[in-house]
C-alpha cells in the first residue's frame, strides 16, 4: 500500500512499488487527463509535476512519488500560472488534435513556474521533450509567452 498525493488529496493504492505513476493515476485513481503516449518518456503526452517539477509519469514508479505532491492537467488550471497558460492555449486557439496537450501545458507550467520571463531558447529547451504529431509549436510557443506577459 502506497500513499499518494494528488492535486491536493491524499489516495492510498494497492499498487506495487513499481508501478510507473502514469497507470496508478489513470487506471486506480481515474484521472484520465495524463496521456499515455510512448512509454519511454519520449513524447512528453505523460507529463505531470512531481513537486513543481516536469516529470514523464510513464516510467517513474509510485516509489518515487511517496511523499511528494503530485499535479496533474486536472488541477493545473487551479495554480496561478497553469490558469495563464490555460487562458493563453484557448486565446490562440493551439489545440488541434489535442493528445499531446495536456503534456504541453504540464510542461509550459513548469517551465514558467520557474522562469517567469522565458527567452525562446528556455521555451525550445523546456519544451523540447514535448512531441505534437499536428505541429502545433508555433502556437504553443505563442502562447508560452503571452502566458509570460500576463502578470498575476
Amino acid at each position: 500500500m502506497i500513499t499518494l498525493n494528488v492535486n491536493g488529496k491524499e489516495h492510498a493504492l494497492d499498487v506495487t512499488d513499481d508501478t510507473p505513476i502514469l497507470w496508478a493515476l489513470r487506471d486506480v485513481i481515474g484521472l484520465t487527463g495524463t496521456k499515455f503516449g510512448c512509454g519511454k518518456a519520449l513524447c512528453g503526452a505523460c507529463t505531470i509535476h512531481l513537486d513543481g517539477q516536469a516529470t514523464r509519469s510513464c516510467i517513474t514508479p509510485v516509489s518515487l512519488a511517496s511523499g511528494k505532491k503530485i499535479t496533474t492537467i486536472e488541477s493545473i488550471g487551479e495554480t496561478e500560472v497553469g490558469k495563464r497558460i490555460q487562458e493563453a492555449w484557448l486565446a490562440l486557439d493551439v489545440v488541434q488534435c489535442g493528445y499531446c496537450q495536456s503534456g504541453q501545458i504540464m510542461s509550459a507550467s513548469a517551465l514558467l513556474a520557474q522562469t517567469p520571463n522565458p527567452s525562446d531558447e528556455d521555451i525550445d529547451n523546456a519544451m523540447s521533450g514535448n512531441i505534437c504529431r499536428c505541429g502545433t509549436y508555433p502556437r504553443i510557443k505563442a502562447a508560452i509567452k503571452n502566458a509570460a506577459k500576463v502578470k498575476a
